[in-house]
């Protein structure tokens, strides 16, 4: 008779710890991600509080501040997240800052733009969407303003946090176990779906906003995995967002900020509008949605000349090898 071979252990370290790339395993990093978050935002509201004391009820300008270094404390939990646990690189996180990067972003922007100025005249042209006159005077423009500075921080806070990290971390999770290309699908698959749960506590939320938002959530993922920088996603999150909100005057995901240069009625039927969350849980926003990831796909095979998922995004670059 053999001997039974003796049951290989695993120790608890190595299950938490991953040697080779001398950092958390990628489901440690993935829960950390949320701790540092809470703990950054509670750092930051306390520290908001006993700066401003009162103001921030009483004045315009504290309280965009408190709402811009509020919203900017997710972008801030990324990159503590990134450098100290991830121990990756800012390049890593898909911010480069080079003359491409650039170009990509200001597809980004108009691409973002474009699409809500379809949901828009579409919406006007089947008379789902009436407009009202808005006379322009200093506090709208003041109020815009502080809606395009607001909409810039959260563009860039999200996409640091749902697709550089969460769609990342997922991604060089399941690389050893999956191929690349599966991996960074079902980084794709989960950071979407992150992306569209966050959305369904704001007002007016339902399971079919989610599904949308969701659905968003894939179509900015999208931009990342093609292309492994952020400059696509972040430049449609930002101006589709302001242009949504601060011209149009839609509810952004639910959110109403009662400014803008141009205002809007939805007439239509609400699932073709999306009522009171806006067009993002409509026929009109899904459309924009499946519209923005064909664009995405043509842009970078037009610009790249192949289309798939890059590399890079299952690919870590750490700190500590620099």
């Amino acid at each position: 008779m053999t001997e039974a071979a003796e049951p290989t252990v695993v120790s608890p370290r190595r299950l938490l710890w991953n040697d080779m790339e001398r950092r958390p395993r990628a489901p440690v990093r993935l829960l950390a991600t949320p701790v540092v978050f809470v703990v950054v935002s509670l750092v930051v509201a306390v520290s908001l509080s006993a700066a401003l004391g009162g103001l921030a009820e009483s004045s315009r300008l504290a309280a965009l501040v408190v709402s811009l270094v509020s919203v900017g404390a997710s972008g801030l939990a990324a990159l503590v997240v990134a450098r100290y646990i991830d121990r990756r690189t800012i390049a890593d996180l898909g911010l480069r800052f080079d003359r491409e990067w650039a170009v990509d972003l200001g597809f980004g922007l108009a691409l973002g733009t474009g699409l809500m100025t379809v949901v828009f005249v579409v919406g006007v042209v089947a008379d789902w969407i009436a407009v009202s006159p808005a006379p322009l005077g200093v506090d709208r423009l003041l109020g815009v303003g502080s809606l395009l500075a607001f909409f810039v921080v959260v563009g860039i806070a999200e996409e640091l946090l749902l697709r550089g990290i969460v769609l990342t971390d997922v991604a060089e999770g399941l690389r050893w176990r999956f191929g690349p290309d599966a991996a960074v699908a079902g980084g794709l698959a989960v950071s979407s779906a992150v992306f569209g749960v966050a959305h369904y506590a704001n007002p007016n939320a339902g399971l079919t906003s989610t599904v949308s938002i969701t659905l968003a959530g894939v179509m900015l993922g999208l931009g990342y995995a093609l292309t492994g920088d952020l400059a696509i996603p972040t430049g449609i999150h930002i101006s589709w967002n302001f242009v949504q909100g601060g011209v149009f005057g839609f509810a952004v995901s639910g959110l109403d900020f009662g400014t803008s240069l141009v205002e809007t009625t939805e007439r239509g039927p609400d699932l073709v509008t999306g009522g009171a969350f806006g067009p993002e849980a409509g026929l009109l926003g899904l459309g924009a949605i499946v519209l923005g990831a064909v664009c995405i796909a043509a842009y970078v095979r037009a610009r790249r000349g192949d289309l798939g998922f890059d590399p890079s995004v299952t690919v870590p670059d750490l700190r500590w090898k620099k």
